[in-house]
């Protein structure tokens, strides 16, 4: 009968082991190597209680020992072993409780301070955002000797960039710091390219153009729209790194932090340029 309860719990265990912690923490992978071994154990127990039981010896050293006693002893062995697993399934379950509500509460604080920021940006005075731009002078009087164009010839039809072509001389204009071309690019692109993977390229680039022209209010917002735009995407973890030192900037570091943990929880696995760049970050910000 204990043998019969030990297989129940046993059974009771595995079941009820989430599958969040048995393939992502180290803890759910003990755990369930402790559940594979129980459950060697009860069927190499049952098959030994198949097999008859050999006759006594007179030279035996269990002498007056009952047959079935190794039997009750190994059972009362996984009776106890299967209680202590029940205790680390629940420490385990209340674990990961715990550290899903936090990272769902970080990505909330995250959203919030980002919405926050757009608010402040977009309802910033006159004199402290952008300058406006210089009126554009009309001339008064045509100039004189332009030449004429023969009668029979249109005049030439602009070339028509291709997205891509436009991302390269984006691209390039970035690499030589030329941050307004590439910012001009980057808006070309994503004025046509909606929805594409070039816009979530342009989207990128757009970010970096305004951090490298140190508006880090307005690049915040757009690596920020980078990195909703795709979460799993090849920009992903490079946006969010650019939205906390772009945050970290404007003085905002508890929402530099909070984008720090979102990489972390995102991506436990970064790219090594990328745990370099948040170290920095995480020291700049004083995160926990």
């Amino acid at each position: 009968m204990r043998l019969l309860i030990a297989l129940a719990l046993v059974m009771g265990v595995a079941a009820a082991v989430p599958a969040q912690a048995q393939v992502e923490t180290r803890e759910g992978i003990a755990l369930q190597n402790q559940i594979l071994e129980l459950k060697r154990d009860i069927q190499n127990l049952r098959n030994d209680s198949g097999r008859p039981a050999p006759a006594p010896s007179s030279n035996s050293s269990l002498g007056g020992r009952p047959a079935g006693a190794p039997a009750n002893d190994i059972s009362a062995a996984l009776l106890d072993r299967v209680l202590r697993l029940e205790d680390q399934m629940r420490a385990l379950n209340g674990r990961i409780d715990e550290l899903s509500n936090a990272q769902q509460r970080q990505g909330a604080d995250l959203s919030k301070q980002i919405a926050d920021l757009q608010f402040r940006l977009d309802n910033a005075p006159a004199a402290g955002g952008r300058p406006p731009a210089a009126p554009v002078a009309t001339p008064t009087q045509a100039p004189a000797n332009l030449g004429t164009l023969p009668a029979n010839e249109p005049p030439p039809a602009p070339v028509k960039k291709t997205p891509d072509q436009v991302m390269q001389e984006g691209n390039a204009a970035l690499a030589r710091r030329d941050y307004p071309a590439a910012q001009a690019a980057a808006q070309q692109v994503l004025a046509g390219a909606k929805g594409t993977p070039n816009a979530y390229n342009a989207q990128f680039l757009l970010a970096q153009s305004l951090a490298g022209q140190k508006d880090y209010n307005s690049a915040a917002l757009a690596f920020n729209d980078a990195y909703t735009r795709n979460k799993k995407g090849s920009r992903a973890q490079d946006s969010l790194v650019g939205l906390a030192a772009s945050l970290v900037s404007i003085n905002q570091k508890p929402a530099a932090c909070g984008a720090l943990d979102t990489l972390r929880g995102q991506f436990p696995q970064t790219r090594p340029d990328i745990a370099t760049r948040e170290a920095q970050l995480r020291a700049s910000a004083g995160c926990r």
